[in-house]
């Protein structure tokens, strides 16, 4: 059994636990579709993790995407990205020919949503229409098992998800009035006239489940596990809060009383509007955060590992009330605090969970992450402002943590430091002792910085190991369009990088070491 295989309950890793993994979102991935998915290409990057000494593939939240395309903005928490799903793999099941593809380019440096959207759509039609004509009865027994596994969120999400389609894409709250209060008698009506509509979308997301479970069972086989994104914040517009809007702080039009966002800080001097509405943690306690919990399992029967993003919203979130002209006219809230994550714990045994610290961090949220041993995130881009006490560099770290080199949020290690002053270049110079420091060297010499700490995980990119320049940043907080499209090549992934990421993993005690089951 690997290092990576053993967890204990009061922390992630074991002690003295060394490994390393790169962040690299599904939709990255090389393909012939327009985006990455769950199938050959996955699979052929889980084969380079291995070969590299990778333990861990860090991937985005994998949540159905609405506008903007943002992961973190999913039309449902418990749904996966019908855009991942793999032709290839369909096609090897029996479910498509290779002659129902159609002739379509796709550019292969990023991703054209609305090209793929239409693209998939067609032939999840086709599948549709296959699976009912040609599938065998192991694979209907395992379709009808899967629907009523997951009927609490299932038949909501292909409700709302066909009612979107039918309103060509509007908010739910623009939608008929008895439909955004569910009224029985509608809702009834609704699905049996869109039962067909309803089977396709449980029909995609059950091709979907199994595709993630047959990739995760071949990464497993090869010591690479995964670690997956929880966002803290759901979609205004998603089923969550359509099928559940008394978890959220809505006013009697069922619009947000409150949205989410943070003050001023590293990305924004005007802080960040998110959108999305904020929790009734009262009521969730009521229900001992049922709702939340069925969150975390859902991600974990997908994954190893959990970051859960913007970890300092469990101790207090930025509320700002609703029509507020910017984001400065928020207030911290108390969120759930310690209750919460002593529920978690009962439920799940353990808490498999990376705390995503990063922001406006005040005491009180690193109490919260250290009560429960998690480990929380370094980001070595904000560590070199002068302060030989700032807790991004490396020699404030404890073994409990991971350190980035940068995240999606942050520019690509070289394209930050081009954008540096040559004051700022020459300060993190003399913090690292080096001389100079090349723009094409930075990547590397920040992952070796990272490779060489005491951190128990050491994580970059898949740009930084590429050493790639700011065109291929995946996000600038706070733009609303344009996020979310780089993709690699496979070009890209035939490089001796990979060969000096192995090198750099054994050098530095990170590659996987294989231990007895004792």
């Amino acid at each position: 059994m690997s290092n990576s295989d053993q967890f204990e309950s009061r922390s992630c890793f074991l002690p003295n636990y060394r490994g390393a993994g790169i962040l690299l979102s599904v939709t990255s991935l090389p393909s012939l579709y327009g985006i990455g998915d769950f199938g050959p290409a996955a699979r052929n990057w889980i084969d380079l993790l291995q070969e590299a000494g990778q333990s861990w593939w860090q991937f985005l939240p994998l949540g159905p995407t609405g506008y903007g395309n943002s992961p973190y903005q999913p039309l449902s928490s418990f749904a996966l990205n019908w855009l991942l799903i793999s032709p290839d793999d369909l096609i090897a099941d029996g479910l498509l020919h290779q002659t129902d593809l159609s002739e379509m380019e796709f550019p292969g440096s990023h991703v054209d949503y609305d090209a793929v959207r239409s693209f998939k759509q067609r032939l999840l039609e086709t599948v549709w229409r296959h699976f009912h004509e040609r599938a065998t009865a192991e694979q209907k027994h395992e379709y009808e098992r899967f629907r009523e596994d997951e009927q609490a969120w299932l038949d909501d999400y292909a409700l709302f998800q066909v009612l979107k389609d039918k309103h060509q894409g509007a908010s739910y709250l623009k939608w008929p009035k008895e439909l955004v209060r569910r009224n029985p008698d509608p809702l009834t009506q609704a699905k049996q006239e869109l039962a067909d509509e309803m089977d396709q979308v449980g029909l995609s997301q059950f091709l979907l489940f199994r595709q993630l479970k047959h990739l995760k069972e071949y990464a497993h086989d090869r010591g690479v596990r995964f670690i997956g994104d929880l966002p803290f914040f759901v979609s205004p517009d998603s089923s969550d809060v359509w099928a559940d809007p008394e978890l959220f702080l809505l006013d009697d039009e069922l619009r947000p009383r409150f949205v989410a966002g943070v003050p001023p800080d590293y990305f924004s001097t005007k802080g960040q509007f998110w959108g999305n509405p904020v929790y009734d943690w009262e009521t969730l306690r009521e229900t001992g955060y049922r709702w939340c919990i069925d969150r975390f399992c859902a991600l974990l029967d997908h994954v190893d590992l959990i970051r859960l993003d913007h970890f300092r919203g469990f101790a207090a979130a930025w509320h700002i009330p609703n029509g507020a002209p910017n984001a400065r006219a928020g207030q911290w809230v108390p969120g759930p605090g310690q209750k919460f994550f002593s529920a978690v714990q009962n439920e799940l045994g353990s808490l498999p969970l990376i705390a995503e610290d990063l922001g406006i961090i005040t005491p009180d949220v690193n109490a919260l992450r250290d009560e429960f041993h998690l480990p929380g995130m370094r980001v070595l881009q904000f560590a070199f402002d002068g302060n030989p006490d700032n807790p991004y560099l490396p020699h404030s770290y404890d073994s409990n943590t991971v350190v980035f080199t940068g995240t999606h949020d942050n520019n690509t290690t070289r394209g930050w430091y081009d954008s540096l002053s040559k004051d700022e270049r020459k300060m993190l110079c003399e913090t690292l002792q080096h001389p100079v420091i090349k723009s094409q060297e930075i990547a590397a010499v920040l992952m070796e910085l990272a490779w060489s700490s005491v951190a128990a995980l050491a994580m970059a990119p898949l740009q930084d190991v590429l050493n790639l320049r700011a065109n291929a940043r995946m996000n600038i907080p706070g733009r609303a369009c344009g996020n979310w499209r780089w993709r690699c090549t496979t070009e890209m992934l035939d490089t001796p990088a990979f060969e000096w990421l192995r090198e750099l993993t054994v050098k530095s005690n990170r590659f996987p070491v294989i231990q007895s089951a004792d």
